[in-house]
């Protein structure tokens, strides 16, 4: 079963980098309008249609997806270093880290939601003030969970051992504990990443992220909703590609829980 999870997991991983690497080169530019063919329905030379400026809407999800989960993989890799490394020099140092615990704990109260819709709109809309509004507490998870991992598993007895057999605290940490690590935080990287995505298309959605003309999934919706009746597929599309990304990492997640992902 582990075995089949981790070549499924490398091969999806594979395929969707290969057609956002590759997809844009063989794809019209994601931009151009064709006024003459608006709204136009899945064909041969449009195998997703058109939007309402005659634009290839296959081109513009390949392009926005580059942009859509580009942004969620930065902002969780961002924040999962960020937080781990929180959570390993709270478990070390005893006291001040219980009081740096503390700290995280007020920071992961505030809904990373509401905090982003603040601070796009206090930042502006664009690229910038959307990595802020998912990454500013966003490492708070990370760093909590770290700390309770840590502190569990340097009770256990491979912990005693490695201590008596004169194993430095550092080595301990990051070479025995760390490594047992790996499983629980590679399952919450897919949970806050299916968060982020949702979280950076919802907020360009809104108007408060990555902005028009540009491609990206959650700006695609918005362009596209007052034709959701008459053109569907504007809509359909993104949105869908939206739930299936989130949906699949967040069943990585529960898979990768169970069994690791190495």
């Amino acid at each position: 079963m582990a075995g089949t999870v981790r070549i499924g997991t490398a091969a999806a991983i594979v395929v969707v980098a290969l057609v956002l690497l590759i997809g844009p080169l063989l794809l019209p530019e994601p931009d151009r309008a064709d006024f003459a063919d608006l709204l136009a329905g899945p064909s041969s030379s449009h195998p997703l249609g058109t939007d309402q400026l005659g634009r290839d809407v296959l081109a513009r999800l390949v392009h926005g997806g580059r942009l859509t989960i580009g942004l969620s993989l930065f902002a969780v890799l961002a924040t999962g270093v960020a937080g781990v490394a929180v959570g390993m020099l709270a478990a070390a140092t005893g006291g001040p880290g219980r009081l740096l615990m503390r700290l995280v704990d007020v920071l992961a109260a505030i809904p990373v939601v509401l905090f982003g819709l603040v601070a796009a709109v206090a930042l502006g809309p664009g690229t910038a003030s959307l990595l802020v509004a998912v990454t500013a507490i966003a490492w708070t998870p990370f760093a909590r969970q770290t700390f309770l991992l840590v502190r569990a598993e340097r009770g256990r007895d491979y912990v005693t051992a490695a201590v008596a057999l004169g194993a430095g605290p550092v080595r301990v940490l990051v070479h025995h504990v760390g490594r047992n690590l790996v499983p629980p935080l590679a399952a919450h990287a897919c949970v806050r990443f299916a968060s982020t995505l949702l979280t950076v298309s919802g907020l360009s959605f809104l108007g408060l992220g990555i902005q028009p003309p540009t491609a990206e999934w959650g700006a695609m919706v918005a362009e596209g909703r007052e034709y959701l009746f008459t053109a569907p597929h504007v809509v359909l599309v993104p949105s869908v590609a939206v739930v299936l990304t989130a949906g699949t990492a967040l069943s990585w997640g529960r898979r990768w829980d169970r069994t690791g992902p190495w």
